[in-house]
């Protein structure tokens, strides 16, 4: 028998309400890639990566990935308070 159990979604209500974690990878000679994780803590769904999700890059440098990754987080809470995925 499955130890899972059923978590209903619960909709965000502000910024605050996300956990964002950016960061950046390596892949070759000054190939950086955005490294990104977006949470919805009110009920601990992964919004991204998901399955299909868009790379992050490349970019030249370290700086430009996270920052990419960071805006691309912003959007996702952006687009989860206006529009929740459920």
């Amino acid at each position: 028998m499955s130890n899972s159990r059923f978590i209903p979604s619960i909709p965000a209500k502000s910024e605050d309400d996300f956990d964002v974690s950016a960061a950046s990878k390596l892949a070759g000679y000054r190939r950086y890639y955005g490294v990104l994780k977006v949470v919805r803590r009110t009920d601990g769904r992964l919004l991204f990566p998901f399955d299909g999700a868009p790379e992050l890059g490349p970019f030249e440098t370290r700086i430009e990935a996270i920052a990419a990754a960071q805006v691309y987080g912003e959007q996702l809470v952006a687009g989860d308070l206006a529009h929740p995925e459920m």
